[in-house]
């Protein structure tokens, strides 16, 4: 058997009980990809990151993101955290991680606790709101769009907080995921809020706080409020909140992350490369 590190942080807060849980593992090389889906899965937070700690010959650090039911292509609260890991690790400390993912080059500037990351705008485009996407969210949004996952526009943050989704019902529907969205209250410091659910093959229910949808939602209120840098709400139950700001084609979120805790994952030897 062989120890590797697994750490698990709280991305996008700052306590022991916001924000969203990931899993972080710390690899010389990659492990074959059925032993990390089964460590995702174990894990059973919404994504449990890898990170090669040697750097390719570009100076990106390879990354990947593993859902506990599936491989997906871009994640933001797993980057964050595995930049606060690497943080953490490093003497002396960094100031900016690069990574090189299936969603390209991304990369994290490190503050104190606060994490800067730059991920790519994802496109939407608008779209009559399927019957059966809105009977499985129990109301029917104002607005409609689809990208990599749906946006849906509700028309305040009450009917955000209130939806009750059916998600066996959901499952049924071809997506990444569902990203239901509304313009904050008026007594809100928050610009807008969301919650997130998942599509079919991610298995997770309701993410508590989801990066890779703010790559969509933060150009969309952007154009729709009219400026630049909004703060973000998700009204997931954990609860947590980011800063947005769009820069072209790229999205810069902001958060906090909180290190919960530090261990070791001991794996057989057939499980080692």
């Amino acid at each position: 058997m062989r120890a590797l590190d697994l750490y698990r942080v709280n991305a996008f807060s700052d306590s022991l009980t916001g924000g969203n849980p990931a899993g972080v593992c710390v690899l010389d090389a990659w492990l074959q990809d059925a032993v990390m889906q089964t460590i995702a899965t174990e894990n059973g937070w919404s994504e449990t990151a890898f990170v090669l700690q040697r750097p390719a010959a570009d100076g990106g650090l390879p990354l990947r993101w593993f859902t506990p039911g599936c491989e997906v292509d871009l994640c933001g609260h797993a980057t964050l955290a595995t930049a606060a890991v690497l943080q953490r690790r490093a003497a002396p400390k960094r100031a900016e991680y690069l990574f090189n993912t299936r969603s390209g080059r991304l990369s994290v500037l490190c503050s104190g606790d606060s994490y800067r990351l730059d991920l790519p705008l994802q496109p939407i485009t608008a779209k009559p709101c399927p019957a059966a996407l809105a009977a499985a969210l129990g109301a029917a949004p104002k607005a409609c769009y689809a990208g990599t996952d749906y946006l849906l526009h509700y028309a305040s943050a009450a009917e955000i907080r209130q939806l009750q989704p059916d998600f066996a019902a959901l499952q049924q529907i071809p997506a990444r995921g569902f990203a239901v969205t509304a313009e904050a209250d008026a007594d809100d410091e928050a610009d807008f809020v969301s919650r997130w659910f998942g599509g079919p093959d991610v298995a997770v229910a309701e993410d508590p706080v989801t990066g890779s949808a703010h790559a969509m939602l933060a150009p969309y209120w952007q154009q729709r409020l009219g400026r630049n840098g909004l703060l973000a709400r998700q009204l997931s139950s954990r609860g947590g909140s980011m800063h947005c700001e769009v820069h072209g084609d790229r999205v810069w979120l902001t958060g906090c992350a909180r290190l919960v805790f530090a261990g070791s994952l001991w794996l057989d030897q057939d499980q080692l490369p």
